[in-house]
């Protein structure tokens, strides 16, 4: 294997190999997440921060069913790709918590009276945790149209306290004459949903989300002028824009010609959308297409676009910019189905999960920090019947759950705000929640009398991770803090959370420690089993009768058991012995299999035995060394093709190939992996590899680049094998290459130190 680089600057490569050298023994691999979703993986199954919220749903409304829509997306990597300029959005008169307050992005109006949200509030707005409450929960609410709910009575409730509340529908066509019809907006609201299949419910919410109470909206007063006669009840098309009125213009131009949509598109949504009825029906065939149909299933979808069924590129496909959206659209839903008594209905929630989420719910940038205090307190409720534990701290937070009296709670942020005091707290099946803080008093500290550890295996892999549980008694003990140290770091290490990972073969203990000094500890055995065979060469020509020894070695060097069984698939060719060394019996071909005793780890030798050589009929300068088909002892530079034939002295032709193959001749470098082939005529009479000690990519030069690539072999960024393996230990110890190795070679090249080549 060959390993080309280029060179820009010596003196950079050599600053870069002084950081690697120190850096190696520290090095640590980095994974990262796939940055792209598993789409619609729904599942019964939630993790342990969302179950205590649904099962609260779940006792309330049995008829209601929740499916978890696994994203595989790293939480930290959403957030990034939706914390973006102008991607989500918030009103211009919110706190400056709420606001992005960078220098350059803080209050610039993106739309008008909108300007750019805070991370915070991202994080707030998208994590589906805050939300699982039986008003905020219809943002996950399936979003397909259905006969059994959604009735004209059921939209009317909807609509009641906006100006479309059972109101004929009248419109203006392009000359301004005003055209009045018989059917209510209630009507045209219904068509729409059986037409495109989405919820009466959703597209209902949605022109009250979009276009506000009032029929005066400009979206949807038919009098804009260049746009006259024109509707646009959801606001689809309308994009942001710094001119007066952009958005509503651009949404209108979606109105008047699809913005340059194709025929069939613009017939598909009954564009232009020139009669309130045309406007409704197919902005939701619109919705319906462009989004419930595509994987956006829900107003939480539509909003952030972190599903698609397509398996598209996400995080671009939004319908909507205020980043709550759909906290604000989800109230709407609850409210009508409140008043239309449809509440214990069968409905079906759809709730995306993330990778690597935050242990607890991300809070509202309404909420600030300075108002609590960290707190870590066992504390129970004094109240007479129950105490409500609300999603934020005051009475106009939707209710979480009740807790009866005496029931008892970790009160995980204490609050000192002015005026009324409300706790952040963690129930006992882990719901997150707010109370008022007079209801609360704190439970009599009780101390960890004793800890039992234990572990799923005692004896584990090198590289292998288990978890220590401890066991403490009594269950009851408020400060349950435990620190977990080994008492051997370079055979098992032991994070925070008692993960214990496997580092180098043997034994050593787990020690689990309470902060009142009561401690123990628990025995673990690594063992490092063989990952890898690594043989100097894949390919031997013997002599008959001559003798190699294959050298191999097992990986990693603190491998608990290290035998090699040898085996020759033909030993009347060649024979091997248990320390693996060959010899050659006679002319032929036949591999040597070599097997890991406790492993199935197997590598193959093959083994070419051609007659003994007449005395003479090939010599070789004394300085060369010869083992089996390889040959060494070259000048550590300018070994060139003339050379190097000038130190073979023999009757028959010598060609000369470098590693990749090519024939190479004059004052041509030879380097390790190259071949040098000695022929009678075209038939072959033996050929030798060229190991060059420390010129791991076969150019013939030992520098700054087979250090680089010598390093990646050590990381394990790119491994190479064969003549180059050997090349690279410096040390001849038949040992993989270490950082020892990478320090002998840096030696050379500072003119320190030489490298022996025989």
């Amino acid at each position: 294997m060959k390993k080309k680089i280029i060179i820009v600057s010596i003196i950079a490569i050599l600053i870069l190999v002084f950081f690697i050298i120190f850096s190696i023994f520290n090095f640590n691999e980095v994974n990262t997440k796939t940055k792209f979703s598993n789409y619609m993986l729904l599942s019964d199954e939630f993790p342990a921060s969302y179950k205590p919220y649904i099962d609260e749903l779940k006792k309330q409304y049995p008829n209601w069913e929740f499916k978890a829509l696994d994203t595989n997306l790293d939480w930290k990597y959403v957030i990034d790709n939706e914390n973006v300029f102008g991607k989500n959005l918030v009103p211009k008169s919110y706190s400056d918590s709420w606001k992005n307050t960078k220098p350059g992005e803080y209050n610039v109006e993106v739309d008008s009276g909108w300007v750019d949200s805070s991370r915070s509030a991202v994080e707030y707005a998208m994590d589906p945790r805050n939300f699982l409450n039986n008003v905020r929960v219809f943002q996950f609410e399936e979003l397909s149209y259905n006969a059994n709910t959604n009735t004209i009575a059921s939209i009317e409730k909807i609509l009641y306290g906006t100006e479309f509340y059972n109101k004929i529908v009248e419109y203006k066509n392009s000359s301004g004459t005003n055209i009045v019809t018989n059917k209510k907006y209630s009507d045209l609201i219904l068509t729409a949903a059986k037409t495109s299949k989405v919820s009466a419910f959703h597209l209902a919410s949605r022109i009250k989300q979009e276009v506000g109470p009032f029929l005066s909206h400009s979206s949807i007063s038919g009098t804009v002028k260049g746009y006259e006669g024109l509707y646009n009840f959801y606001n689809i098309g309308a994009t942001s824009s710094s001119e007066p009125m952009g958005a509503i213009k651009n949404g209108l131009q979606y109105a008047k010609d699809g913005k340059g949509a194709s025929t069939a598109t613009k017939n598909k949504y009954l564009i232009p959308w020139n009669t309130k009825e045309r406007a409704i029906t197919g902005g939701a065939i619109f919705i319906g297409s462009s989004y419930i149909n595509l994987g956006q299933n829900n107003i939480y979808l539509q909003k952030f676009h972190v599903s698609d069924v397509n398996g598209g590129e996400l995080f671009w496909h939004q319908y909507m910019t205020n980043v709550l959206a759909p906290y604000s659209e989800s109230k709407l839903i609850y409210n009508g189905y409140a008043n239309s008594n449809l509440l214990n209905s069968s409905m079906s929630f759809i709730i995306p999960i993330y990778d690597n989420m935050p242990e607890l719910p991300c809070t509202s940038p309404s909420i600030s920090s300075s108002d609590y205090k960290t707190d870590n307190t066992k504390v129970y409720a004094n109240v007479q019947t129950t105490l409500n534990v609300r999603s934020g701290p005051g009475t106009s937070y939707e209710i979480l759950t009740s807790v009866k009296s005496g029931e008892t709670m970790t009160r995980i942020a204490k609050g000192i705000q002015k005026g009324e005091l409300w706790d952040r707290v963690k129930l006992s099946n882990g719901l997150v929640g707010y109370v008022f803080q007079n209801y609360l008093e704190k439970v009599p500290d009780v101390q960890i009398e004793k800890i039992e550890l234990s572990v799923d295996k005692n004896t584990i892999n090198k590289g292998e991770r288990t978890l220590v549980k401890a066991k403490i008694t009594p269950n009851d003990a408020v400060d349950k803090t435990i620190t977990y140290s080994s008492k051997n770091e370079n055979i098992a290490t032991v994070d925070s959370n008692g993960y214990i990972l496997g580092v180098g073969a043997g034994t050593t203990e787990i020690v689990a420690k309470a902060k009142n000094g009561i401690t123990s500890s628990i025995k673990i055995n690594v063992y490092s089993p063989v990952t890898d065979i690594i043989v100097g060469t894949e390919k031997i020509v013997l002599q008959e009768g001559e003798k190699y020894n294959l050298n191999a070695v097992v990986v990693p060097d603190d491998a608990n058991n290290k035998k090699l069984l040898y085996k020759s698939e033909d030993s009347s060719i060649v024979d091997v012995n248990n320390s693996g060394e060959l010899t050659g019996i006679s002319i032929g071909k036949t591999n040597i299999i070599i097997t890991a005793e406790t492993e199935q780890i197997t590598k193959n030798v093959e083994v070419t035995v051609i007659k003994k050589l007449n005395e003479g009929e090939i010599l070789l300068d004394p300085s060369l060394k010869i083992e089996g088909n390889e040959i060494s002892g070259l000048e550590n530079k300018y070994n060139t093709v003339d050379s190097i034939k000038q130190k073979i002295k023999t009757n028959y032709t010598i060609e000369i190939y470098n590693s990749d193959g090519e024939k190479i001749e004059g004052n041509k470098l030879v380097g390790t992996g190259s071949t040098i082939r000695i022929l009678n005529g075209n038939n072959l009479i033996i050929e030798y590899k060229v190991i060059l000690y420390g010129d791991v990519n076969g150019d013939g030069k030992i520098n700054s680049i087979d250090l680089l690539v010598l390093q990646r072999h050590i990381l394990e960024i790119n491994k190479f094998s064969g003549a180059f393996l050997k090349a690279g230990n410096i040390r001849k110890n038949g040992k993989n290459p270490s950082s020892v190795d990478c320090l002998l070679i840096q030696r050379y090249i500072l003119g320190l130190q030489n490298i022996e080549q025989k």
